[in-house]
């Protein structure tokens, strides 16, 4: 069960009937993921191209691996520019996608995101894209990411902001992290972080900001979609001219956002989404 949007630490009881995770069971995420070819908003796409845009600002000529890497829509980008890609996801159904669209293209693994099939000191650059609330145990993860990491190596992450006031948290979710958790999480494993904000609030209409009212009223009522399916058909009805999530992204699928620095001292609800940059001493 999903505690309240305003609880410092939002989880879940297990669900019966998925795969297992980290000793729980769990589902197999396909009714909560943005799978390639569903119909999302506009924003959405810009959202989810640039993520990977501002990833690849440090993942040129680096060795680099993708965990969560759902239906792989970044995947064709990022090796393009990186040294070598690995990417993996849990779910073998999700994992199963994208091997379909990339075949020998691209090798895709099953593998989880808490103990990963690499070798100690072998990678530069570890990227997790919305996707750490999934884990159950976060602490693993990033335990993981200083394991498989050369000095200097970074690891990249991008959640939702729960700080915002209407924040909606997606089922199955174990806890969700701002700025200030974040960084302290990935203090006690040695790394140094940096943030910054994606999709600012400000930039709303007065159209935008009164479904946010709404969403927000939603969301306290426990009225809100918890289905991608669900979720889908409300956005129809509330936008409209909903476009396809791409299979894949190159550089030109939607125009480059660049991303604000943030402080990480304090909660910090000016934008939607929030990226992570943590490093190691080199």
């Amino acid at each position: 069960m999903v505690a309240p949007e305003n609880s410092s630490e939002l989880t879940h009881s297990c669900d019966i009937g998925g795969s297992l995770l980290g000793g729980c069971v769990q589902t197999n995420f396909l009714e909560v993921t943005e799978l390639a070819g569903d119909k999302v908003t506009k924003e959405q796409v810009i959202r989810h191209c640039n993520r990977y845009y501002w990833a690849g600002h440090y993942c040129r000529g680096k060795d680099v691996i993708e965990a969560a890497c759902g239906t792989g829509q970044g995947l064709e980008y990022l090796q393009s520019i990186s040294r070598t890609l690995r990417g993996g996801d849990y779910s073998e159904p999700i994992v199963g996608i994208a091997r379909q669209h990339y075949g020998d293209c691209l090798s895709v693994e099953r593998f989880d995101a808490q103990a990963m099939p690499v070798d100690n000191q072998s990678a530069d650059l570890v990227i997790l894209f919305e996707a750490i609330y999934y884990l159950p145990d976060v602490k693993k993860f990033v335990g993981e990411c200083a394991r498989i990491l050369r000095p200097g190596g970074m690891v990249l992450i991008c959640s939702a902001n729960k700080d915002l006031y209407d924040f909606n948290p997606s089922p199955h979710t174990y806890k969700y992290y701002g700025v200030v958790e974040l960084g302290a999480l990935v203090a006690r494993h040695g790394f140094t972080a940096e943030f910054f904000g994606d999709t600012p609030v400000a930039s709303a209409g007065s159209w935008e900001k009164a479904l946010r009212w709404a969403k927000a009223t939603a969301v306290r009522l426990g009225l809100m979609p918890r289905t991608m399916s669900g979720k889908k058909l409300l956005k129809w009805l509330v936008f409209g001219g909903l476009v396809d999530m791409p299979r894949e992204i190159d550089a030109a699928t939607a125009p480059v956002v660049t991303p604000k620095p943030i402080p990480s001292d304090q909660p910090y609800n000016d934008y939607k989404v929030v990226y992570c940059a943590a490093r190691l001493p080199a």
